[in-house]
C-alpha cells in the first residue's frame, strides 16, 4: 500500500491501531505481549492489527530469539512521523491508561518475564 494520506488515515482510523502506533511512537519498539498488556486485548487481536499496520507500511518488525519487536517503518515520510508525534503530545490523557499498564510491566528485561 502506498503511503498517501488517504491510506495512512484509513489505517489509523481504528482505535486499537491508533493506540498501537502511538505507544510504539513513544516507546520506540514494542513486542506483541507488551501491547496485549498495555491495551488489555488478546494476542490474536493485537497480532491482526500489527499485521494490518505492517501491510500499510507504517510498521516494521525484527525478530530476536522468540520475540518479535515492532517499530515505526524506517520509510515513513516525515509528515506521518509529525502527525504521530503531534497526536501523541496532544492526547497524553487518552493514552494514559495504556501507558500505565505498560509501565506496570517494568523495564526490559523485566517486561519479558511478564510476557508470554
Amino acid at each position: 500500500m502506498q503511503l498517501v494520506p488517504i491510506n495512512v488515515f484509513k489505517c489509523l482510523a481504528d482505535e486499537t491501531r491508533l493506540r498501537v502506533m502511538l505507544l510504539i511512537s513513544r516507546e520506540g519498539e514494542l513486542c506483541v505481549c507488551e501491547l496485549t498488556c498495555a491495551l488489555g486485548a488478546s494476542q490474536p487481536k493485537i497480532s491482526r492489527h500489527l499485521a494490518a499496520l505492517r501491510q500499510c507500511g507504517l510498521l516494521q518488525d525484527r525478530r530476536q530469539g522468540q520475540w518479535v519487536y515492532y517499530s515505526l517503518s524506517e520509510r515513513l515520510p516525515e509528515w506521518v512521523t509529525q502527525v504521530l508525534q503531534s497526536t501523541l503530545q496532544a492526547n497524553v490523557a487518552w493514552l494514559g491508561a495504556n501507558q500505565r499498564q505498560l509501565n506496570a510491566m517494568g523495564d526490559r528485561p523485566l517486561r519479558q518475564l511478564a510476557c508470554c
